[in-house]
């Protein structure tokens, strides 16, 4: 069953989530093919009032545990304290 995982990250900037990617892949998230594990859906980041969020679906639980393993020495390597994500269940993805 596909899982939303929603990582806000007070403080953060557009420069921070940059730092991250860098950590995880050596450039810019251009393509899901880029992530540095199999099992993303979507994967959506911007600007919110103080901070950073992001919002992605994954295949399941266990993809997004794998994507965990490498996300959080990117988090550190950058720099950028994160809160725990956010996880909540899909009932419906829809996309082209």
């Amino acid at each position: 069953m596909a899982i939303g995982i929603v990582h806000e990250l007070p403080g953060a900037t557009k420069e921070d989530y940059e730092r991250i990617a860098q950590e995880l892949v050596g450039r810019q998230l251009e393509s899901l093919s880029d992530w540095p594990v199999e099992g993303v859906l979507c994967h959506i980041a911007g600007p919110y009032d103080g901070g950073w969020r992001v919002v992605d679906v994954w295949e399941s639980e266990e993809a997004f545990r794998s994507f965990g393993e490498k996300l959080v020495p990117a988090l550190q390597a950058a720099g950028v304290d994160a809160p725990a994500p956010q996880p909540f269940p899909v009932h419906n993805f829809v996309n082209q």
